[in-house]
């Protein structure tokens, strides 16, 4: 169901120690990440991103989707529902060669992503 989770934090190196502490007796490593992001998970797999910004101001969630059309269903269905777009479907080539992917801001302002990262 989840392929990742984001959180916002306002201090990311504290953040960044802790997580990196908390999470190695689940076997689970500090991964990528910049001046203002580190991904956390498995090894090679990220699944939990920290981002610098203000705590409770949205979190996000991305949800597993088994094929392009579902992430376009899903994009329409939300906005149909109340949502507001915060990016189109589409490709996002710099998450991955084959990330295709759309986002909603939920009436909560949470941040909800649908991604398929097959092939076609």
């Amino acid at each position: 169901m989840f392929d990742h989770v984001g959180l916002k934090v306002r201090d990311l190196s504290a953040c960044v120690r802790f997580y990196t502490a908390a999470l190695a007796p689940l076997g689970l490593e500090a991964g990528p990440g910049c001046e203002t992001s580190a991904g956390f998970g498995p090894p090679g797999a990220p699944a939990l991103w920290l981002a610098v910004g203000t705590p409770g101001s949205g979190a996000h969630v991305a949800l597993t989707s088994p094929s392009r059309s579902a992430v376009i269903a899903f994009h329409a269905a939300g906005l149909k529902a109340g949502g507001r777009d915060n990016g189109a479907p589409g490709p996002r080539t710099d998450y991955g060669p084959h990330y295709f992917a759309a986002f909603l801001i939920d009436p909560d302002g949470n941040n909800i992503e649908a991604v398929y990262t097959g092939e076609g």
